[in-house]
């Protein structure tokens, strides 16, 4: 599925429109270039799903958890990570269990070590605007705002 995001707005809304598909013990990747939106869509997901307090980048810190009523989700950026097994020494692999919800930026970084995701977006470049391409293990996995309105918050999602 591809989905057109003409601004930071449809990106909040790609991200609300997420809460509804994701659960405890899945692993979302988000892949694309600095400043395509990954965060911001990361910081609408938490919102919907009941975060009310700050939503910090990991770039610096890695990961960024949150335990929430809705479960835990531990937010991740894998940016630095230049070898596969950095990931490991840091002591990251305990936090990829069926309690926590992972959303890792920069996937690609971790390389093999990184389980198979059961939803990734992947962020394309265009010259207006955000293309993203999500694809699913799953078809349950997909978020069902293109299905809801063929223009949601002004985004053009595409099927």
């Amino acid at each position: 599925m591809l989905c057109q995001l003409a601004d930071p707005s449809a990106t909040e809304a790609l991200g609300q429109a997420l809460a509804d598909c994701v659960r405890p013990g899945m692993l979302v990747t988000l892949d694309g270039p600095l400043g395509s939106g990954k965060t911001h869509l990361v910081r609408a997901l938490l919102r919907a799903i009941g975060h009310s307090g700050r939503v910090r980048s990991p770039t610096y810190t890695v990961m960024e958890p949150y335990d929430l009523a809705w479960g835990r989700v531990c937010h991740f950026d894998f940016y630095r990570f230049s070898k596969d097994f950095e990931a490991d020494d840091a002591g990251l692999r305990e936090e990829f269990n069926a309690a926590t919800l992972c959303v890792v930026e920069w996937p690609l970084q971790a390389g093999e070590w990184l389980p198979s995701a059961d939803l990734a977006l992947i962020w394309q470049p265009v010259t207006e605007g955000r293309l993203v391409q999500i694809c699913a293990a799953a078809s349950t996995c997909l978020p069902v705002w293109p299905a809801q309105s063929a223009n949601p918050g002004g985004t053009g999602a595409k099927a």
